[in-house]
């Protein structure tokens, strides 16, 4: 747990008596649009930029085009290059981008809290579906940004000794006992506002099998997601999470939480930290370069930058993150 908080614990929340159980509506305010990552404060910042080093920098966005499986109607864009005035000048067109196609923040419209149907801050369907209205929007994290402390907790290379049949294609469920236990083997400790970046190996499983040609059938909708490793849904995971007051949580998986939901509409990890919380969820982050670095230095501290898409009311974004050590 964090040390020297002045926040709730999970088990003080929620602080308004009227907003759902241990939901954080109303912690920043009524009309608060950033949930978490209102522990992104100045001197947070300020601090992140003592852990850079060497000015090694790593890209966490996948390849645009991975992992293009048409899961909830997600398929790859069409990427156009569009000549102006004969061949003098090109344009980039994409037809049917999807936010959510690949390496993406899901934002505070992505996912209602399952036990009301609401949103972050008790925002409603009908609120987030007016083009007028910006409430929670991804525009207020990309025109804030998401800067500051990120950690590593680099599950899928301690599972290679500790869980000898680990396989991250497989629907494994990651105990707050085992996140307790690779921080310790890599000498983790977290702090109040850290962004959690958690490696499940997916995306390495995915260019292993795409390379094999022995992929999966990936397309789903929601009833039927593909087996994936990844948080386990408990009461300890939505403890464990809160208490630690991390900013934000993005991982290399398609779902951050283990795949397929068991009952999506009794609860998920999506609905209490998106809705409950506001809290970003990053998935199908590119962290292999890092976790290799990681690996040799033996540094899980760094500084992290992310710079989401500025478009109003949106739900979601590329992350356009970067760490530099």
């Amino acid at each position: 747990m964090s040390t020297e908080s002045t926040l709730p614990t999970y088990d003080e929340l929620p602080v308004d008596p009227n907003a759902p159980p241990h939901t954080a509506w109303g912690l920043w305010g009524e009309d608060d649009n950033l949930g978490t990552l209102n522990l992104l404060t100045p001197d947070k910042v300020v601090k992140a930029t003592s852990l850079v080093s060497r000015g090694d920098v790593f890209a966490l966005n996948w390849k645009l085009e991975n992992p293009n499986m048409g899961m909830l109607n997600r398929d790859a864009c069409t990427h156009i290059i569009k000549p102006i005035h004969g061949d003098m000048v090109f344009d980039d067109v994409y037809d049917g981008f999807n936010t959510q196609a690949s390496s993406q923040w899901d934002g505070l419209r992505h996912f209602c809290l399952s036990t009301s149907g609401q949103f972050y801050n008790n925002t409603s369907a009908e609120e987030i579906k007016d083009p007028k209205n910006g409430k929670i929007g991804v525009h207020h994290m990309a025109r804030r940004g998401i800067v500051g402390r990120a950690v590593l907790l680099d599950f899928a290379r301690w599972a290679e000794v500790n869980v000898p049949d680990y396989d991250a294609f497989t629907r494994y469920e990651i105990t707050v006992e085992e996140l307790d236990a690779v921080a310790a083997h890599q000498g983790v400790t977290f702090e109040e506002g850290d962004i959690l970046l958690l490696r499940t190996g997916w995306t390495a499983r995915y260019e292993v099998k795409k390379a094999e040609d022995t992929l999966p059938v990936l397309n789903a909708a929601l009833g039927e997601l593909p087996d994936s490793a990844g948080l386990k849904f408990s009461e300890d995971t939505f403890r464990w999470v809160w208490n630690h007051h991390f900013a934000a949580i993005a991982s290399d998986n398609i779902g951050v939480e283990a795949l397929p939901f068991i009952n999506p509409y009794a609860g998920t990890c999506h609905s209490m930290f998106l809705s409950g919380w506001g809290m970003p969820l990053g998935e199908m982050f590119f962290l292999e370069a890092l976790a290799e670095d990681c690996a040799k230095d033996g540094v899980y501290q760094f500084f992290f930058s992310s710079a989401p898409l500025n478009k109003f009311g949106g739900v979601a974004s590329p992350p356009n993150a970067l760490v530099i050590k």
